[in-house]
């Protein structure tokens, strides 16, 4: 597919990086000769200097031939601009990169799509939205929900005191016959190795394993990996940026006591006007005793997420040495969040990695309607609508010849999660998840397109 990108910023170079890893022919534009001079430098794409708002510049780039457009500037009105004048010359699809989450909660509303912008993508709001989740399933370090929670990936570090550890998956399944949820991948303690489980995988102490759930699994889950349930109810969130904000805002929603702090007077007394049921601290969340004088060691939660990722990261260690049980970190450098748990804390966040992901579905063949990247580990999942006449439609899952590489997490039919055995026939308008490494893509896509 022939994908343009307008944007040469963190988010858009990140994108070009993943998506030319896919064999994707990329063209990468942007106003800015130094961030196109690095991108060309280092990844095997096409650049184009220039105005992403210019009709020339855009013919300049064949936007006529392009299946994807994708305006992920810093301006909102650029992005927006640009993907109205891509889709009018020929451009199949477009999505822009916006701040203003009022244009997503009423995208209909707007009608954004008869101007030509099939989709709208906030990276400030999909981390708040990860956020959130990540609270709602304390315990687990990373989460994604499909079809608002009819099917959860869980993801989770296994203690000694885990119920499986030391089973094989098979032996785990037949003593839990009842239970609603399936492993779909491994790290091994120590290794950056990652393994879809079979039936004969041992489950090991240490193990970070990514499990899907069909509803009510995430509670036995919990229970069965030796991990006590804590309610979370009192966060404290560092920094009033745009993700701090939406965050406090929909935390505040749902009834979470919230506290945030931020260092700048005028940006502390603007959150306090907007944000009458959080409490709104003016001072410097680097600082111990202020930490310590708003009783960090009674929080639940701890949320990071000023604009530097060296900053979140030693506050969050600062706040888990002082007790508090749910760490989060924003983190720009990519290198950092390589890091993960290692360094102590329990969740990192990355704007770039959370929009590449929303976008990467576009680019994947057969009806895929959602997808993620496991963190840190070198697998992906994907969510496809079975189309009728499909491959995967003609044999129960046992018969498919399915590449062992790959793995079925759950199906959604009629609305209702289930975790698909052997015998399982999938249908037309079925939805089913499924989880890969990178060099079993193309042919697992082969079965639904």
């Amino acid at each position: 597919m022939k994908i343009i990108i307008a944007g040469a910023g963190e988010v858009g170079f990140h994108l070009a990086k993943l998506l030319s890893f896919e064999s994707q022919e990329i063209t990468l534009i942007d106003i800015n000769k130094e961030g196109l001079t690095y991108a060309d430098e280092h990844l095997d794409i096409r650049t184009i200097k220039g105005d992403t708002t210019s009709i020339k510049v855009l013919q300049e780039s064949r936007i006529d031939q392009s299946g994807l457009f994708i305006a992920v500037t810093s301006s909102e009105t650029t992005n927006i601009t640009a993907c109205v004048l891509a889709k009018q010359l020929g451009a199949k699809r477009t999505i822009a990169r916006i701040s203003n989450t009022e244009f997503i909660d009423n995208k209909e509303v707007a009608g954004f799509s008869k101007f030509g912008i099939d989709e709208l993508i906030s990276p400030e709001s999909l981390a708040a939205s990860e956020i959130e989740l990540l609270l709602n399933q304390y315990g687990f370090n990373d989460t994604f929900e499909f079809e608002s929670g009819e099917l959860t990936m869980l993801g989770l570090r296994l203690s000694r005191t885990a119920v499986f550890v030391g089973k094989t998956v098979k032996e785990a399944a037949e003593i839990y016959p009842e239970l609603h949820f399936i492993p779909i991948a491994i790290q091994r303690f120590g290794t950056q190795y990652t393994i879809i489980p079979r039936g004969d995988t041992y489950f090991k102490e240490g193990d970070k394993v990514v499990f899907v759930t069909t509803e009510g699994g995430d509670q036995e889950l919990f229970e069965l990996s030796g991990k006590v349930a804590v309610e979370i109810k009192n966060v404290m969130i560092l920094g009033g940026s745009k993700i701090g904000y939406k965050t406090a805002k929909d935390l505040c929603a749902s009834k979470f006591n919230v506290k945030l702090i931020e260092n700048k007077r005028d940006s502390a007394e603007d959150l306090a006007d907007e944000l009458p049921n959080a409490l709104i601290i003016c001072g410097d969340g680097r600082n111990v005793e202020i930490l310590e004088e708003e009783n960090i060691s009674d929080m639940d939660a701890f949320i990071s997420v000023t604009g530097n990722s060296e900053t979140n990261i030693m506050s969050c260690l600062l706040a888990k040495s002082k007790g508090v049980k749910k760490t989060i970190a924003l983190v720009e450098n990519m290198d950092y969040y390589q890091l993960s748990q290692s360094i102590g804390i329990d969740t990192l966040i990355n704007k770039k990695l959370l929009a590449a992901n929303n976008i990467f579905r576009y680019i994947r063949k057969g009806e895929v309607v959602a997808m993620t990247k496991l963190t840190n580990m070198n697998a992906e999942l994907l969510e496809f609508v079975v189309k009728a006449g499909t491959k995967i439609t003609q044999k129960p899952i046992k018969d498919l010849k399915f590449p062992r590489s790959a793995i079925f997490g759950g199906v959604i039919r009629d609305g209702e999660g289930v975790i698909p055995l052997g015998d399982f026939s999938i249908r037309a308008g079925d939805k089913v998840v499924v989880c890969c490494l990178p060099r079993s893509i193309s042919e697992v896509e082969k079965f639904f397109s």
